[in-house]
């Protein structure tokens, strides 16, 4: 049986697969089980920050493998502490907790705030927004703002208002109420379409938040590790939020994710209040690292540069109406369905993704000018 019949005959069918399996990569480029090539510009729903079997990563990830490949978190580990070490130091951040993904990340900072809130009033609303997507965990979709996310699974645990992104109005209102205790947002609203909220915005939240004593709190899990062309994307406002999830792009191709908690929230969790066996483990840990320490201001020019080029050569594309996003994280509002338009691409070896109704591009951080270009290419004739 070929590989997509034994996917069907024996996964869970709950992913919209593309028709093809692969099985090796190099780089931004990926090979299938007939060995055909594809240019990959979705970078595993922007994880593999350096491409498939990035030769430094796969160095420092096999390293460890033959050192330590697990302890639990009874014990220390030195990749873990280097690795909130080196987050700590680039962010200003004081403590972190490892997880194993997004949602988990994102689940931590809802009980970071929860019991802060607890502990400043009795407070326990959370103020998210709409169109936000924050994972698929039971709490982690009450979170999220979006009626489709909503449906089978419910009840939902209480305490989340929405509020409309880039609505100053409401906002103000929504965190003037007396039972909140934070408000937590996306930067950029990934699987909402690739939607950037305002730098005044944003601000706006950050001052509002200081004036009525509550948490900042962001969800970088998608926008994080370089994939903006900063750091973190909320660094290119001069913000400073009290605590910023991530996950996706942290450890290259392996499964961890972040907690990141600033001064007013770093002592709020104790023993025992939070945990995870595989968070922070060893292997990942080290690949971590190995994807930080190469995070640099020369890398991010370079997004940024590449990330013009994306733009300038879809701007006078007649089916093409808006490219929206930052970096190497934008989305492309076409004429045509963009499910359609990923099928079309696939069939020319390129791999895109979608968000609601445009196509989402996600390259590795260091694909080539020549790859790069190949992509557009195909990209253009085919939207």
């Amino acid at each position: 049986m070929s590989i997509q019949q034994l996917d069907q005959q024996y996964i869970a069918p709950t992913y919209g697969r593309f028709p093809v399996a692969l099985v090796k990569g190099q780089g931004a480029q990926l090979f299938d089980e007939n060995g055909r090539r594809y240019i990959d510009m979705g970078s595993g729903i922007a994880v593999n920050t350096f491409g498939a079997c990035d030769p430094v990563w796969t160095e420092a990830v096999t390293r460890q493998l033959h050192t330590l490949g697990h302890t639990s978190n009874l014990y220390y580990t030195q990749p873990q502490t280097r690795l909130a070490e080196m987050l700590c130091q680039r962010t200003g951040m004081e403590k972190v907790f490892f997880s194993n993904s997004g949602a988990e990340a994102n689940e931590c900072a809802l009980k970071v705030a929860r019991k802060w809130g607890e502990e400043h009033g009795g407070r326990h609303v959370i103020v998210t927004l709409k169109n936000s997507f924050h994972g698929r965990t039971i709490a982690t979709l009450a979170a999220t703002g979006q009626d489709v996310f909503h449906k089978h699974f419910g009840p939902f645990p209480e305490g989340f208002r929405y509020v409309t992104p880039g609505n100053q109005e409401e906002l103000a209102e929504a965190l003037a109420q007396p039972d909140v205790c934070a408000v937590f947002m996306e930067p950029i609203q990934g699987e909402g379409g690739v939607e950037p909220l305002e730098a005044s915005f944003l601000k706006l939240a950050e001052k509002l938040c200081q004036e009525h004593q509550l948490l900042l709190m962001l969800d970088e899990v998608q926008t994080g590790n370089g994939r903006t062309g900063k750091l973190f994307a909320y660094m290119h406002d001069g913000l400073q939020p009290d605590v910023v999830t991530t996950a996706k792009g942290l450890a290259g191709g392996l499964p961890l994710g972040a907690t990141l908690l600033g001064a007013r929230v770093a002592s709020v969790l104790g023993k025992g209040d939070h945990g995870s066996t595989f968070g922070g483990n060893p292997i990942c840990a080290a690949g971590a690292c190995s994807v930080l320490e190469r995070l640099n201001e020369d890398l991010f020019r370079e997004v940024c540069e590449k990330s013009q080029a994306i733009v300038d050569a879809l701007k006078d594309c007649p089916n093409v109406k808006r490219v929206s996003g930052r970096g190497f994280m934008l989305g492309i509002s076409t004429v045509h369905p963009a499910g359609d338009i990923a099928q079309r691409c696939l069939a020319d070896g390129l791999l895109v993704l979608t968000a609601k109704d445009k196509v989402r591009l996600l390259p590795p951080l260091n694909i080539s000018w020549e790859l790069l270009q190949e992509g557009i290419d195909i990209l253009k004739k085919n939207v």
